[in-house]
């Protein structure tokens, strides 16, 4: 038991490391295939997708990770607990959505082929929502196979799908091709699902009362899940934010939306995207920290609690050490191999060497949502934003150009970890 934490880490570092590679494929093959137009058309929809997809999934892996890692209720009490609220969020948005696609895509992103997307986008929500209950419930499980296996599984379909229809579909218009892509993640989403059925209990005993409406329970869901979910929307919301002042401050400032254009491209496409790529193994210490952290804050054992946060801040610490060295050694080398290009090489020599702490914010955060400190984490995160935000249009003020935005990245990644780190003392569980 005392090595389960370890062991599930692992496989989900393995299971992410399998994952990211297929993900690097699947990505430089559908992108020959659909061309740089249809790129453009799935990057206008790409930022409005990942806020449906926070409200619609409201973060319940993390709560029925931790609430079935606790053991308080049944495991199937708290999984229908999840359907019923997800019926209920799925089609309200659902519903929303199919009547403000239409100007979202005209009004907002000036592109009526857009409306196309963001319908087939939204019809995706369910199977997203459904796949992410029972991700969760094998996480407080701290069943990790399973979750890694079906992700792995989940890409090659996705893979075999693009290069044997994709083709198909992008002769008959690029937008046809592009939609169909979107599509994909249903049948992706409800083959992982149907993976995860086979390792499902065999001899669970439903009972009348597990399919009734439990507001106990719900309580306790939403009491973890929407903290946590605020978090990630007040992040996007910052996201959206972002080069909109940013655009705004500069051209004001005398620079060119030329430069603007180039340099934000640079530093988001490239600089972030290179030193975030090893997130997933970051994700894997996190998730895997969640139910074990859960389970021995109920249990009172403060011991444990410890030992389990030092070994993730460690492991987070050793890998991010690591990567952010690498990076910022190889970075043009890097850049030119998976890009072609040596642009935000810049950025990237400043920025590697605060990555590392960027690398245990995540287990951090992980460890408050944990400790039934969700609200903090959000606290924390709203605070840093609205700092990163200020300090860029600062920055921007002053003519720094597009470092505005890389010394307000790194202010925000030095003040989450002291915050975190500070709340985390409270609790003495950092010595």
């Amino acid at each position: 038991m005392k090595n389960k934490f370890i062991a599930s880490t692992m496989i989900l570092i393995l299971g992410g490391f399998i994952t990211k590679i297929l993900g690097f494929v699947i990505k430089i093959v559908y992108t020959r295939i659909i061309t740089n137009d249809g790129v453009n058309l799935y990057s206008l929809m790409v930022p409005t997708y990942s806020l449906l997809i926070t409200i619609a999934t409201l973060a319940m892996p993390m709560a029925i990770s931790k609430l079935v890692s606790e053991g308080k209720k049944r495991s199937l009490s708290i999984l229908m607990s999840s359907v019923f609220i997800m019926i209920f969020i799925n089609f309200f948005l659902v519903s929303i959505m199919f009547f403000l696609s239409k100007p979202l895509a005209v009004h907002l992103l000036h592109n009526e082929q857009v409306y196309y997307l963001l319908l087939a986008a939204t019809l995706t929500l369910p199977f997203i929502s459904i796949s992410s209950i029972v991700k969760g419930y094998f996480f407080g499980k701290q069943r990790m196979f399973p979750y890694a296996l079906s992700n792995s599984l989940e890409q090659v379909i996705r893979l075999f799908l693009i290069v044997v229809c994709l083709p198909f579909f992008v002769k008959k218009s690029i937008l046809i091709g592009v939609v169909f892509f979107v599509l994909l993640n249903i049948v992706s989403e409800s083959f992982s699902v149907f993976i995860f059925c086979f390792f499902l209990p065999k001899r669970t005993l439903i009972k009348r009362e597990d399919l009734k409406f439990d507001l106990g329970t719900m309580k306790e869901i939403l009491g973890v899940s929407l903290p946590t979910v605020s978090s990630r929307f007040i992040g996007n919301i910052g996201f959206f934010f972002e080069p909109i002042l940013l655009t705004q401050i500069l051209l004001s400032r005398g620079f060119t939306s030329e430069y603007i254009l180039v340099e934000y491209g640079a530093y988001n496409a490239y600089s972030i995207a290179l030193l975030t790529m090893p997130s997933f193994f970051i994700a894997a210490i996190s998730s895997a920290l969640i139910p074990e952290i859960s389970k021995f804050h109920h249990q009172g054992n403060k011991e444990m609690v410890k030992r389990r946060l030092k070994q993730a801040l460690r492991i987070a610490f050793f890998i991010g050490f690591l990567f952010s060295l690498g990076i910022f050694l190889f970075r043009d080398e890097l850049l030119f191999t998976l890009y072609r290009t040596y642009n935000g090489s810049n950025y990237i020599k400043i920025l590697a060497p605060f990555f590392v702490l960027f690398y245990i914010e995540a287990p951090m955060q992980s460890f408050l949502q944990a400790s039934n400190k969700a609200k903090k984490s959000f606290s924390i995160t709203f605070i840093a934003l609205i700092v990163k935000l200020i300090c860029m249009c600062f920055f921007a003020y002053l003519k720094f150009g597009m470092y505005a935005l890389v010394f307000a990245e790194i202010i925000d990644i030095i003040l989450v970890v002291f915050l975190c780190f500070r709340e985390i003392k409270k609790e003495w569980v950092v010595c």
